[in-house]
């Protein structure tokens, strides 16, 4: 098959011709359709996950259809239309007994800790508790958008920060995860400050359903929440992962405030002050979000259906497999609007 490879970190990605892959005997084979490309991805090319192992395939967020089966898979068959998370939970550990997968104690991430979708076949662990059908309405680019960032999103707007109408949620850094929380949170009935220092960004933010919006480079962004929410936020979301923004984002909660952390920080950032006078006067909360269990996509695929959520909104460009390369080692370079996706059709 052919995959895009790299063989040291940040060194050269190239597209190589590699053996395909074969299905363990709770596993499968997919042969991916689309496969999202994410900060993530990037974060693992530069070193900063100690599961990747070299050389390397990364992608993360797969769509795709079933072309083989492992003897122990029952729930799926050949020519499946599946996703999957990005973690894929054993099923057998404590978090896994208690729904808990997305924090399972032997997960499986295709592109982290095995070769993942930037390829024209991957090998899925644990699939008959991780693979999720894709309603006919719904075509494999738009899924393989979800497999991250709006999934993440999803998670930490819906079940980590407990999201209502009439709330105010703030979310900082308007990329993919950060545009995908506005758009889950304004489908609940809040009211949404977006953040940003691109005001190409921002003016999507708007379209997508922010309230209000802030260029975080023009002034004090910590005051102007405070004013414009009469208080603080109820959540604010830091959907970039920086330290700074970490600080703010606390610092602009209201009394009994949710600050959800979803963005990675970079390596030699990982220990960022807190201003925990404001954490214990205010008695706010920290919670952290790392993606979303299989068993709850139902609720998200369903709201996308009927129309409630339209992430296909957020791909702001389609690429093939040879210009995957390119495309990861630039993402920290170019700021792209919206998400980009490999599209198996294009070759």
């Amino acid at each position: 098959m052919k995959a895009a490879v790299y063989e040291r970190f940040e060194g050269p990605v190239s597209v190589q011709t590699v053996g395909d892959p074969t299905p363990s005997p709770t596993g499968v084979v997919l042969a991916v359709k689309a496969c999202g490309i994410c900060r993530s991805d990037w974060h693992g090319w530069m070193g900063n996950d100690p599961d990747i192992k070299l050389p390397h395939v990364p992608g993360h967020e797969i769509s795709g259809e079933i072309v083989a089966l492992g003897s122990q898979i029952s729930n799926f068959k050949v020519g499946d239309r599946v996703t999957l998370p990005f973690v894929c939970g054993c099923g057998s550990c404590e978090p896994c007994l208690q729904g808990d997968q997305q924090v399972c104690d032997r997960q499986f991430q295709p592109g982290f800790t095995a070769w993942g979708g930037f390829a024209e076949f991957v090998a899925i662990e644990y699939a008959d508790n991780n693979l999720v059908r894709l309603p006919d309405e719904i075509d494999f680019v738009t899924a393989a958008s979800l497999g991250c960032r709006f999934a993440t999103s999803f998670r930490a707007v819906v079940d980590q920060g407990k999201v209502a109408a009439e709330q105010w949620v703030a979310v900082w850094g308007c990329g993919g995860v950060g545009l995908s929380a506005i758009m889950i949170a304004a489908a609940f009935g809040a009211r949404v400050i977006g953040i940003d220092i691109a005001n190409d960004k921002l003016e999507f933010a708007r379209s997508l359903g922010a309230d209000t919006v802030i260029n975080s480079t023009y002034g004090n962004t910590v005051e102007a929440i405070l004013d414009i929410t009469e208080g603080g936020a109820h959540v604010s979301i830091d959907a970039l992962g920086h330290p700074s923004i970490l600080f703010d984002s606390i610092s602009s909660l209201r009394k009994r405030g949710k600050h959800i952390q979803v963005g990675i920080m970079e390596s030699g950032k990982h220990a960022p002050p807190v201003p925990i006078d404001k954490v214990i006067g205010r008695e706010l909360e920290i919670v952290g979000s790392h993606g979303m269990q299989a068993h709850r996509y139902p609720e998200m695929l369903e709201m996308i259906r009927v129309g409630r959520l339209e992430p296909q909104k957020l791909i702001g460009r389609t690429i093939s497999l040879r210009e995957s390369p390119d495309a990861l080692v630039t993402m920290n370079d170019h700021a792209t609007l919206g998400v980009t996706v490999i599209d198996g059709s294009l070759g």
